[in-house]
């Protein structure tokens, strides 16, 4: 017989991590809690889905979520977007991890593309540090214009600049002719 353990509590309390949170639902990202939810967004396995694994890291807020807030003012956009907080989510991460990232090392942030079921591209921790968001948002819109049919952007640019904050280093598009890399 073996102890059993309450489940974890989240590693940083709600309130703080709420504005990191935010970001992406801005532009149109679904938050992923539950692992029903996990599988209602990737359950199906057809047409293409976004999944950010979000974070708390310096990594995460400068380059990630940037990264993906300008990807998708793409001329084409995934036909999902979701995200789960790593160390908040637990249970969401659980089967994100388990079923379909199967085989694939713990990362948090991640940005995975799934196209009919499989990982088409995986930008990992160790792929995301050291690179700005504009090269993960040119990564990530290649991708798009591999897989992705539904049209974007996924907000119109100016609600963009409303929500991009400057010290991300990140300048929002300042125009459709900016908006695709």
């Amino acid at each position: 017989m073996y102890q059993q353990f309450p489940p974890r509590r989240p590693l940083c309390d709600l309130f703080s991590v709420q504005p990191l949170r935010d970001e992406l639902v801005k532009v149109g990202i679904c938050e992923l809690r539950t692992p029903e939810q996990v599988d209602d967004v990737l359950g199906s396995r057809e047409g293409t889905v976004l999944i950010v694994i979000n974070s708390v890291c310096g990594c995460a807020s400068a380059s990630a979520r940037p990264g993906v807030m300008l990807a998708l003012q793409n001329h084409v956009i995934p036909d999902r977007m979701a995200s789960v907080f790593a160390g908040q989510d637990s249970e969401a991460m659980e089967r994100l991890s388990s079923v379909y990232l199967e085989g694939l090392p713990p990362s948090s942030p991640s940005i995975v593309l799934f196209q009919d079921g499989r990982v088409e591209t995986l930008l990992d921790r160790h792929n995301i540090e050291g690179l700005t968001a504009r090269e993960i948002a040119g990564i990530l819109v290649e991708a798009f214009n591999r897989c992705a049919k539904r049209p974007g952007p996924s907000i119109a640019p100016e609600e963009l600049r409303q929500i991009v904050t400057q010290p991300s280093g990140v300048r929002p598009p300042r125009g459709p002719e900016e908006a695709v890399f």
